[in-house]
């Protein structure tokens, strides 16, 4: 065997050598970021987007990505939107492996404070939970609890006080 040839042999054992790291090293860089990707970053990055969910009663809803922060993600569908906590979400898809990460205020805004806004609206809204759905105004939101007047013609004008882990979803 020649020199040259031993040489060039070894040159490209090393090349490969080199090769296999820096692909273990981007698979463990990989494994890394997605270790610290949360949930809501990955809803986030549908922002605009279709997506589907399976809620834990069992039900779908799907629209396009609106908003989100880590308690909650709103789609909407022409003039109808959707509030979901992400803890009654059971499945979701499409997402993305590539997820934002939420901002300073982004990441501050729980499910009370979209609430409020939708509370501030007015409108008559859906609100979906275990026992069933029910149709009403939000009149208040607490820190972990709704008041909801209800339309129902036999329940008009109840309040009904709804904690924030009974909700499934709420919609207009």
């Amino acid at each position: 065997m020649r020199w040259e040839d031993l040489f060039a042999d070894l040159d490209a054992q090393l090349a490969a050598a080199h090769e296999q790291e820096s692909e273990d090293e981007i698979a463990d860089l990989a494994r890394a970021e997605a270790a610290t990707t949360r949930f809501a970053d990955r809803l986030r990055a549908r922002r605009g987007r279709q997506l589907g969910l399976r809620l834990r009663d069992g039900s779908t809803v799907q629209g396009t990505v609106v908003d989100v922060a880590p308690a909650w993600v709103l789609l909407g569908e022409g003039e109808r939107r959707v509030l979901v906590p992400t803890d009654a979400v059971v499945t979701a898809a499409p997402l993305d492996v590539v997820a934002p990460e939420a901002g300073a205020i982004e990441s501050r805004l729980g499910l009370a404070h979209a609430l409020r806004a939708i509370a501030g609206d007015g409108r008559r809204l859906k609100v979906t939970t275990a026992a069933g759905d029910l149709v009403g105004h939000l009149e208040r939101v607490g820190a972990d609890h709704v008041d909801l007047r209800l339309d129902r013609a036999d329940l008009a004008g109840d309040v009904l006080a709804l904690p924030f882990s009974a909700l499934i979803a709420v919609g207009s």
